[in-house]
């Protein structure tokens, strides 16, 4: 397995990918996600992978078919009277084939971005997950994150 940067010759397959993750969430979340369609489409991914700020990092096996993806973001706490100053990255998406689950590709990905969030610099990794998606949070969990806030909703139906 290799980890690198994702480049437009991934698109059909990490659209595949952004496609599997809406539908776990269209499950937990009908009332917020609708099924059938992606996060981002083909011009909006061609822009994510060239931006330096939004590095998406792909594991790919020995054909260089991907197997997974973690899309990130770089961010720059700015110094301010009550909070220091830090770089962080935040894992907007992580994704591993339905295929290629069980076969440690998620943890690599992770791993990886982890040596990255490293050799940039960065404080902390942060994300988010959704209620309800017990295997992202379990898989979290072992990977060592821990809860840094809570996000809470009441709806108003």
């Amino acid at each position: 397995m290799e980890i690198r940067r994702a480049g437009e010759k991934d698109l059909d397959m990490v659209l595949k990918l952004l496609s599997e993750v809406l539908e776990i969430h269209a499950k937990i979340r009908p009332d917020i996600f609708i099924s059938g369609t992606t996060k981002y489409n083909r011009e909006e991914l061609k822009a994510i992978f060239r931006d330096e700020k939004t590095p998406v990092y792909v594991a790919v096996d020995e054909k260089d078919q991907v197997m997974g993806y973690a899309f990130c973001m770089i961010k720059n706490q700015p110094k301010s009277d009550n909070l220091v100053p830090y770089r962080s990255i935040y894992i907007d998406d992580l994704c591993v084939d339905e295929n290629w689950r069980g076969h440690h590709v998620g943890e690599a990905l992770f791993d990886f971005v982890r040596e990255e969030a490293r050799r940039m610099g960065c404080y902390e990794i942060t994300l988010n997950v959704w209620e309800g998606n017990d295997s992202a949070r379990k898989f979290y969990d072992r990977m060592g994150l821990k809860p840094q806030k809570t996000q809470m909703e009441l709806i108003l139906k």
